[in-house]
C-alpha cells in the first residue's frame, strides 16, 4: 500500500505535517466513532509515508550538496532528521 491518494501527494511536508498532527489530535480526542477513527489512521499513515518521503529526499539534496563534482566529499554536513 505505497499509494497515497492524489490530495496527499500534492501537499508540501509543511502542509503533511499539520494535516498529520490534525488526525493524531482527533484520535487522541476518542470523540471519534470507530469506523471513522479506522479511515483516519489509514490517512495518518499515508501522511507519515509522505512526510518520511520528503524528509528522505531532503537528505539526499543535502548529501549531493556537500559532494563535490567528482564525488568526493567537499565538507561534511551531518543530517539529524530526529
Amino acid at each position: 500500500m505505497d499509494e497515497k491518494p492524489a490530495e496527499i501527494a500534492d501537499l508540501t511536508f509543511e502542509q503533511a505535517l499539520k494535516a498529520l498532527e490534525d488526525v493524531v489530535r482527533r484520535l487522541e480526542g476518542g470523540d471519534v466513532p470507530l469506523d471513522e477513527s479506522i479511515a483516519l489512521y489509514e490517512r495518518g499513515e499515508a501522511l507519515r509515508r509522505h512526510c518520511q518521503a520528503r524528509l528522505d529526499a531532503a537528505q539526499e539534496r543535502i548529501e549531493k550538496i556537500v559532494t563535490g563534482a567528482d564525488g568526493k566529499p567537499v565538507a561534511t554536513a551531518p543530517f539529524d532528521a530526529g
